[in-house]
C-alpha cells in the first residue's frame, strides 16, 4: 500500500518543484513569496525521501505538468501571478491531503514494517498538507481583497 501512494505523491510534488522555482523566482505578494520559499525546500525534500526510499513512479503523460508550469512561466510578475500560483498549490495540497487521510484510514493496523514506515512517512507529510492548504487559504484570501 505504502509504495503506490508514495507513487501517486511523486508527480504532484513534482508540478509543485517547478512551480515553485517560479514562486520564488515571480511572487511579488510577500506572503506568497515566503510560502513558495517554504513550499520550494518542501517539494526538494519530499522528492529527495521517496527517491531514496527507491519509490517509482508510474510513467506518466507530463503534457499536464508542462502546461501549467508554462502557463505560469507566461503570466507576468504581479497579482494575477501570485493568485494562480496559490491556486495551483492550494489545489494540490487539498489533494495530497485527501490522499494522505485515505492511505492512512486504509492502511490502519498495519503492522508490516515497511507498511509502518510508510504509515510514519504518510502522518507527517499530512500534518505539512493540513498546514500548507490552510496557509494557501488565507493567503488566497489575501490576494482577492
Amino acid at each position: 500500500m505504502a509504495p503506490q501512494f508514495f507513487a501517486a505523491v511523486i508527480p504532484r510534488a513534482e508540478m509543485s518543484l517547478s512551480t515553485s522555482q517560479l514562486g520564488v523566482e515571480k511572487a511579488t505578494n510577500r506572503n506568497a513569496h515566503e510560502f513558495a520559499g517554504f513550499e520550494l525546500g518542501e517539494a526538494i525534500t519530499v522528492n529527495m525521501v521517496l527517491k531514496d526510499i527507491l519509490t517509482t513512479a508510474p510513467a506518466m503523460d507530463k503534457s499536464a505538468e508542462m502546461a501549467l508550469v508554462e502557463k505560469m512561466k507566461a503570466t507576468a510578475k504581479g497579482t494575477t501571478f501570485d493568485r494562480a500560483y496559490i491556486a495551483f498549490q492550494l489545489e494540490n495540497h487539498e489533494f495530497l491531503r485527501d490522499l494522505a487521510d485515505g492511505y492512512l484510514a486504509n492502511s490502519a493496523g498495519a503492522t508490516d514494517p515497511a507498511e509502518k514506515q510508510g504509515r510514519h512517512l504518510a502522518s507527517l507529510m499530512l500534518a505539512v498538507f493540513k498546514e500548507h492548504t490552510a496557509i494557501c487559504k488565507r493567503i488566497s484570501t489575501e490576494l482577492k481583497a
